[in-house]
């Protein structure tokens, strides 16, 4: 029996695309710069276009547009930076299929949820939205302190001897592999990645929904 297929827009180096395989999805990822470390196959182009070629073709599609736009960090570098979120979603909903946004909590998504790394027994705070053109609804999402100036600053704490990451910074790639369930990116990928268990959680959902 084949496996569906999800279209997995500016992807970046895999993490949502390996929950939505985990999730029984065979996946194809669209980034516009190179990503030698996808785990599934790889398009290099633009996002948009591929989508409105080949959107079709595809039974879901998940995208994650650039984010520091809508990210609070945005006002501390002052820097401009492109809004795609209402251009993505009028491309996807013209495909007729089901369809996932992601992005930061900042982010204008619409009927959206947030997901948390503690949802899913991570070491992980890393706090992202999810629009879904199909009902979700959030696992239960346990109260996370961290103390200190540490957190103030935005780096990551250290609790009980347990790594948890606040934002996309962490120290050291084996605890930030480690609290993200991610084994295969650098570090740079690595601090932009969404969780995999985040996807896999969705996925199943939309495997609901396609059945």
């Amino acid at each position: 029996m084949s496996r569906p297929k999800l279209l997995d827009l500016f992807c970046c180096a895999g993490g949502a695309a390996m929950g939505y395989y985990r999730a029984g999805f065979d996946v194809v990822g669209v980034d516009i710069k190179p990503q030698p470390r996808y785990p599934f196959q790889f398009v290099q182009g633009d996002a948009l276009e591929y989508v409105a070629k080949h959107g079709h073709e595809f039974d879901a599609i998940h995208a994650s547009p650039p984010c520091q736009g809508y990210s609070r960090m945005r006002h501390v570098t002052g820097k401009k930076y492109p809004l795609m979120i209402d251009e993505v979603r009028a491309v996807l909903r013209a495909t007729g299929k089901p369809y996932v946004i992601e992005n930061v909590e900042d982010a204008p998504l619409i009927d959206d949820v947030l997901l948390c790394g503690t949802m899913f027994g991570l070491k992980t705070f890393r706090h992202r939205k999810f629009e879904t053109s199909f009902f979700l609804l959030a696992p239960p999402h346990a109260t996370h302190t961290v103390y200190g100036k540490a957190a103030k600053q935005g780096r990551p704490v250290t609790e009980e001897r347990q790594y948890l990451t606040v934002t996309g910074n962490f120290s050291g790639i084996a605890n930030g592999k480690r609290a993200m369930g991610i084994e295969w990116m650098s570090r740079a990928e690595l601090s932009q990645a969404i969780p995999p268990a985040y996807t896999e959680y969705i996925g199943r959902h939309l495997m609901e929904v396609l059945s």
